[in-house]
């Protein structure tokens, strides 16, 4: 523990002043009687308490330790030694020259350390904010996706039901087949695990709390949120295709947000399907970038983005949703952004749109 840290602990300005104080008498022991300097070594030692003092406590401290070091600078360094005043127009000037200097840096290191405060707080605030209005964001989508989600679950419990009956038809008294009845057990504990893992996806979309880094396969994520989604883009007759590269590198990020981007993405692309009476395709590609990056893209056949507002789409508030709230590109340009990526989008050819996303798997190779 550092003697700074130790000083910042410390919350009463009479104990801080004391402890000044001390650190005058110290300083003017050490520089006097243990090691002697000159005046202007000593004027040095003085200056640099002051700002100790001035960056860990405030300009009061800082101000009371100015006065007590130009006392001992004073008395003990500036001739006639010791005695208070100078027998010189010049060190006159050194011991006035000392005490300005001292309130002047004090005051200016005290302005830093409380900017700096309010600048450390404003950021901590503004990720509070940003991270709850991103909650807020998959609280809503979650809600809309009720039925679908609930759908993927009770897939897997109706088959361990179905198996479970299954089961314990084998195992009737009268001719019992052990062997069929452990694999109908079996097939139960699969699609268990099965509704478990979906269960616990959708429970990580609901986590609200700080951004957690860690190592990322994106087809992974990609997966996990086909499994999420895929009943969604059933109830719409929307084919999904994937293409996922085989030798993308891991991502350090923030699983539960790469998710909400590829979510919103893709709820995006279903949404511009709905209406279109043409084949609907939904198309995620993953692909290596050079040596580091990883580029996403997720496209759709659907209606294309909205003529002469393209540029906009990213805007917070902007959507062509009856029921949207216009934040969902927003907050997702904006998680890409905080994982050293961009997020942008391009109509395709004939029809449709393409949002694109590249990550970097430079903070992964540093870990």
């Amino acid at each position: 523990m550092t003697p700074k840290l130790i000083l910042s602990r410390v919350s009463r300005r009479p104990v801080r002043i004391l402890i000044s104080a001390c650190a005058v008498a110290i300083v003017t022991f050490v520089t006097y009687r243990v090691v002697p300097v000159n005046m202007t070594t000593a004027g040095f030692v003085y200056l640099l308490l002051v700002l100790v003092i001035a960056s860990t406590w405030g300009f009061a401290e800082s101000a009371v330790t100015s006065v007590l070091a130009y006392v001992a600078f004073d008395f003990f360094f500036v001739p006639p030694v010791p005695a208070f005043g100078a027998a010189k127009t010049e060190d006159w000037v050194a011991l006035f020259s000392f005490l300005a200097t001292s309130l002047i840096a004090s005051r200016l290191s005290a302005t830093i350390k409380r900017r700096t405060c309010e600048a450390v707080s404003a950021e901590q605030a503004l990720r509070q904010t940003q991270a709850d209005l991103a909650h807020v964001n998959r609280m809503t989508t979650m809600g809309e996706l009720t039925a679908s989600l609930a759908h993927e679950v009770n897939q897997p419990i109706a088959a361990a039901i179905t198996d479970a009956n299954t089961c314990l038809r084998w195992l009737k008294p009268d001719d019992p087949n052990v062997q069929e009845a452990r694999d109908a057990a079996s097939r139960i504990l699969k699609d268990a695990k099965r509704a478990a893992d979906i269960v616990s996806r959708i429970s990580l979309l609901f986590k609200k709390g700080i951004a957690q880094q860690e190592l990322v396969d994106v087809n992974e994520v990609i997966q996990e949120m086909f499994v999420l989604l895929r009943n969604e883009a059933n109830r719409y007759s929307i084919y999904v295709r994937s293409d996922c590269a085989s030798d993308l590198p891991k991502i350090m990020a923030d699983r539960v947000q790469l998710q909400q981007v590829f979510m919103n993405l893709i709820l995006n692309a279903i949404d511009a399907m709905k209406v279109v009476n043409t084949v609907r395709e939904l198309t995620i590609k993953s692909e290596r970038r050079g040596h580091n990056d990883v580029l996403i893209s997720v496209s759709d056949t659907g209606m294309g983005l909205p003529a002469e507002q393209a540029d906009q789409i990213f805007n917070a508030f902007f959507t062509t949703k009856p029921q949207g709230t216009g934040m969902g590109l927003r907050i997702s340009r904006s998680i890409v952004e905080s994982h050293g990526g961009r997020l942008w989008a391009e109509n395709n050819s004939p029809r449709g749109a393409s949002f694109h996303f590249t990550l970097s798997s430079k903070a992964a190779a540093h870990e």
